[in-house]
């Protein structure tokens, strides 16, 4: 799989070229500024899923995964290396108490 870096270029041309948003930097925060809404949520995970393989659970929604490119490139590249499945089911550390 592409380093974070490479990752985040590709969601970066994912953003401009199936959502029609041109994001200024890697690490603009797309929730604050407004550029990303639910709705165009909904459709980014659907692109980022066919995309780039990984499957995005209920248990993966956590909103700092998604606020800015360069954190969804981390999350994708965690994803693609623990496969498809949940982060949590793959991370015991995720799921212990403390």
């Amino acid at each position: 799989m592409p380093d974070t870096s490479t990752l985040a270029h590709q969601i970066s041309a994912l953003f401009a070229e199936k959502l029609h948003l041109q994001v200024p930097s890697l690490d603009t925060d797309l929730i604050d500024t407004g550029l990303v809404d639910s709705l165009t949520f909904v459709e980014f995970l659907a692109h980022l899923e066919q995309q780039f393989g990984v499957h995005v659970s209920l248990e993966d929604l956590e909103i700092d995964h998604f606020r800015t490119i360069a954190r969804i490139a981390r999350f994708v590249a965690t994803k693609s290396q623990n496969g498809t499945s949940s982060a949590f089911e793959n991370d015991p550390a995720a799921t212990s108490p403390g």
